[in-house]
This record gives structure tokens, sequence and C-alpha cells, in this order.
């Protein structure tokens, strides 16, 4: 018997709070060398080079820097994109006419997904922004740009709050919407087509083609996400950090100025980190999502 609907939001809000936490353990030095990359393209050779300057610059502690607001972003955006997704689901039921039980094709699911998304947008921008803020605060005063640097969570906090107000903390939720409502479609779409190869090969439940499978589906749909909307990505990086400067021209100026004058190699700055991290990042998400929500849903239906 399936859970109340209320109780199934919960399930899904504490699975995607779960993921969120595994995907930012495994992959947060990789997500910082992302962030200075594509802010400061033509400070790194490279991502060895951005990553060993970091590690020799401020140690271990600078390559996770930025884990508290990307833990918090993490944990709000995937419990809300989960469980916006669980609702987001029994829409696409609605609109298309399929029964309650039945399940949803991969397609329908990637639409899910990809509308589920604009709601975690909201709560992801804010967090995101402090973030990507923190991880390049070394760059952007070794540069000049910046005369003093704020080094904790709370002191940027108060910074955007004190010079921008409220407001500035929504800077780049444009960008945000535009990647994630393309990558959401491809990722939980990659996600749920490698899920059903994988139960088709062992002619299983989708749900019980075990970890690897699972780990592999999820770093797919990571991998299919950021090919599709990687340049967004930097834009959206370049305007959260740069705004630190005063007024921030909007998505499409600040393409166009990053495209004119740096070219498309510059848009692609940061991409190696970011397909490393892809799998062990989104392979554990979808892993503590999967697992969590398989273990409640079991309590739930005794």
């Amino acid at each position: 018997m399936a859970p109340h609907p209320v109780v199934q939001a919960i399930i899904d809000l504490t699975a995607g709070a779960v993921g969120g936490a595994a995907c930012v353990f495994s992959g947060q030095p990789l997500d910082t060398a992302k962030v200075k990359m594509q802010t400061f393209p033509k400070l790194y050779r490279g991502f060895l080079h951005c990553f060993m300057s970091t590690y020799r610059q401020v140690g271990l502690r600078g390559l996770y820097q930025g884990t508290t607001p990307a833990l918090v972003a993490n944990i709000a955006e995937n419990s809300v994109l989960f469980m916006s997704y669980g609702f987001c689901q029994e829409v696409v039921r609605l609109l298309t006419g399929t029964a309650r039980g039945e399940e949803l094709s991969d397609v329908q699911k990637a639409c899910a997904g990809s509308v589920a998304s604009i709601f975690s947008s909201l709560v992801l921008c804010p967090t995101e922004l402090v973030k990507c803020r923190l991880q390049a605060m070394h760059e952007m005063a070794a540069t000049g740009k910046i005369t003093s640097t704020q080094k904790s969570v709370w002191s940027v906090v108060r910074s955007i709050w004190t010079v921008e107000g409220p407001q500035g903390f929504f800077q780049g939720l444009t960008t945000t919407i535009a990647r994630e409502v393309p990558g959401y479609f491809c990722f939980f779409g990659a996600y749920e087509l490698s899920r059903t190869a994988f139960a088709d090969h062992f002619k299983c439940a989708k749900d019980d083609i075990g970890v690897a499978p699972i780990v592999f589906s999820g770093g797919l749909g990571g991998a299919c996400l950021w090919l599709v909307v990687y340049p967004m990505d930097c834009v959206k990086s370049r305007i959260q950090v740069m705004s630190m400067l005063g007024q921030q021209a909007g998505f499409l100026k600040t393409f166009m100025t990053v495209f004119r004058t740096e070219g498309v190699r510059a848009l692609y700055s940061g991409l190696t980190p970011t397909m490393l991290r892809t799998f062990p990042a989104n392979g554990a998400l979808f892993l503590g999502y999967e697992a969590s929500r398989k273990f409640m849903m079991e309590k739930f239906d005794h």
C-alpha cells in the first residue's frame, strides 16, 4: 500500500537530503577547482595546476572552501528537488491520464524532473552564491579586484545583506533556472534510461538492480547534465562572483562578453574537474537517495 501523500513527501524530502549530503562530501574539492577555473580561466593552466596551487597556497582547507554553504545548498536543493519530483510525477500522471500505481515512462519522469528543478532553483541560488564567492575569494584578492577578504560563511552573508539587500542573494537566478530546466531533463532522463537498461539486462525490477548500476546511472545522468548546461553554469559562476564588485550584467550580456572577449574555451573552463566529479558525486547522490527512500518506504509499508 502506498503511503499517505504527506508521508510520501516527507520520505522524498529526507531521501533527497541524505543524497545531497553524500554528493557534497564525495565531490567538494573538484567543485572548488571548477568554480575557480570558471571565474579565472587565465589564472590556471588546467585542472591539476588549479588543484595543486590551491593546495599549496591554502592547504586542504582551501579545497573544502565553501563546504558549509555547499552542504546547505545541496541538502536544500535535493530535498526540494526530490519532493517536487514526486509531486510533478503526480501532475504528469494527471495530464497523461496514467493510473496512480502505474509506472511512468522514462521521458515522462524526465519532464517531471525538469519542472521540479524550477522549485529547487529558488533554494539553490542564494546558497550557491555564497559558496561561489567563498571559493573564488582568494583569486579575487590576488588579482586586486577586492581589498578585504571574507573568510567565513557568515561574513559573506552579512556583506551581501548589507551591501546588496535581500535581492542580492538572487544574483544569477535567471541563469540558474536556465541551467536547471534543460539540465535536469537530461539528468533524470539519462538516469532512468540507464536504470531501465540495467533492469532489462538483469531481468529484474528497476529498484533491485544493485549498488554499482545505481552509481553508474547516477554518474551518467550527471555527465549528461553537465555536458548540456556547462556554458550556462560558467556564466552563472561569473555573475555570482563578479557581482561582489557591484551591479553585474545579466545572463545574455555576460554570456556574449565572455564569448567575444575570451572565446568558447572560456565557457568550458573547469569541465575536467566537473566530469571527474560527476560519477562519484552523482553516484553517491542517487545511492543515498534510493537506499534511504527504499528503507523508509519499507518501514511505512509494514
